[in-house]
């Protein structure tokens, strides 16, 4: 899972970034509201864990601004102040749920895990879809038209990400920290990926949905898109 963490408090921020990358969890950092803004806008996160009091620009701001851009990644806010009127403020800027300081860590991964289960439904359908096509999370297999795709990892972890962002551009920074991590293969690998992945769901069709973004990323668009 990758988590991204917005908070000025050093210490609080090093407990939670040692917890969970002991779990196995990638983990961004921002201390403050514009910095977390920023990364929350331009990277693909499974939650965002934000806190309301930071310099420059406030929790609130910072998740408004987020839902305004129609990300809709979850966002789990942090405060200080156990109020009826913050906890209400958090939840109309559009954040799904509340933790008060101090908190059991524990409590706050399961909180996480709830809410990653929850978002956008997939846990209801296990099915991703974009136009024509329909993404099996649990069998890794893909349906265009009449036919069926079996994808490998690499091929369904681009294509979930892809249709998770749809229609919005993925960085290829994005694509390989999903497959490698830190250890990406020599030689432009991703790209020899992208041409397997279009060679199933593309070329037997008319309409291509995978877009290359000149030195950025992919993307998938419906055909008047293009």
């Amino acid at each position: 899972m990758k988590l991204l963490l917005v908070e000025d408090h050093q210490d609080i921020a090093g407990v939670i970034f040692d917890y969970f990358e002991l779990k196995g969890h990638t983990l961004d950092h921002a201390s403050n509201g514009l910095h977390g803004l920023e990364l929350g806008s331009q990277n693909h996160y499974d939650l965002i864990i934000l806190d309301i009091m930071l310099p420059k620009l406030d929790g609130y701001a910072v998740c408004n601004k987020l839902r305004e851009q129609g990300i809709e990644t979850p966002i789990l806010m942090l405060t200080a102040r156990d109020t009826r009127e913050d906890t209400l403020t958090g939840f109309a800027q559009g954040a799904d749920d509340y933790l008060v300081k101090p908190f059991d860590l524990e409590i706050l991964e399961a909180r996480i895990q709830a809410l990653t289960r929850r978002h956008s439904g997939v846990t209801a359908t296990n099915t991703l879809e974009f136009g024509d096509l329909k993404l099996d999370l649990n069998q890794h297999v893909v349906e265009r038209g009449h036919c069926t795709f079996s994808l490998n990892p690499t091929l369904f972890t681009i294509l979930k990400l892809l249709m998770l962002r749809a229609p919005k551009v993925v960085s290829k920074d994005e694509i390989i920290s999903a497959l490698w991590g830190d250890d990406e293969p020599e030689g432009n690998v991703l790209r020899s990926h992208i041409y397997q992945l279009r060679h199933q769901i593309d070329k037997p069709f008319k309409h291509a949905y995978i877009k290359t973004v000149p030195k950025v990323g992919y993307q998938l668009c419906q055909e008047d898109d293009q």
